[in-house]
């Protein structure tokens, strides 16, 4: 008779729920961290922080939570819903105008007046009531002056990702988007983007937590580890994460 060696149970992947402005990012991020943890199968899923929350506040089956609201993150603790001592600070976002490179309009000389033009028909941005986002995106037309010139050509996507291929697809002539986004190769030879002044809105302080669920706590908090460390927040940087 053949006797057959037992086969160790693969370990669980390590599934997080990031921010949508993280996806190029977590590109770089995942790569990086899985030169040093080989054995760990990461899965990634991407949308408006909002939305995440609603889902966790319902035991959704991810480990980590990477927010684009540092907020949120504080909100599922004070429920109890994760690993105590593992929430964190990982970066602050940036907004931009972001046109196509093929558009008309001198972005660089207009900055924000650029979303007033009359070749503008509609400004996509990610939807302010669950997306962080979408909130600065809003509050920075308020303050400077533009959001009744423009408030009728707002286009609305579900997160910031799906706001800036409205964009991209040119459903929209403009939009106000993530930096990260902008700054991504592939986005890059695609278009021009304006920085908007960062006292124009409030702060994006972007933060993650572990689920007290989590499958896979011990990749969770290697990967926590690995965006606090230099590397990983020199990936952040290159994105036009600012770090805390």
């Amino acid at each position: 008779m053949l006797a057959f060696a037992a086969c160790a149970p693969k370990p669980s992947p390590l599934r997080i729920a990031a921010a949508a402005d993280l996806r190029y990012a977590m590109d770089d991020l995942v790569k990086a961290f899985r030169e040093r943890h080989g054995e760990v199968r990461v899965e990634a899923s991407y949308g408006s922080s909002g939305t995440f929350f609603a889902e966790l506040t319902n035991h959704a089956p991810f480990d980590l939570f990477l927010s684009a609201d540092l907020q949120y993150p504080h909100k599922l603790a004070e429920q109890g819903l994760v690993l105590p001592g593992s929430e964190f600070t990982y970066a602050t976002g940036r907004i931009v105008v972001w046109t196509p490179r093929a558009s008309a309009i001198d972005l660089e000389r207009l900055g924000i007046k650029a979303l007033r033009q009359p070749a503008v028909h509609h400004v996509a941005i990610a939807n302010p009531a669950h997306a962080p986002y979408g909130r600065a995106a809003e509050a920075a037309l308020r303050s400077l002056g533009v959001y009744d010139a423009v408030k009728d050509k707002l286009v609305l996507g579900e997160n910031i990702a799906q706001a800036f291929q409205l964009v991209q697809s040119g459903a929209a002539e403009a939009g106000i988007v993530a930096l990260s986004l902008a700054r991504a190769p592939a986005a890059a030879a695609q278009g021009h983007y304006w920085e908007v002044p960062v006292d124009a809105y409030p702060r994006i302080q972007q933060g993650g937590a572990i689920m007290m669920w989590a499958a896979n706590p011990g990749a969770a908090q290697a990967f926590r580890a690995f965006m606090l460390a230099p590397e990983g927040r020199a990936i952040l940087k290159r994105y036009g994460f600012s770090g805390e």
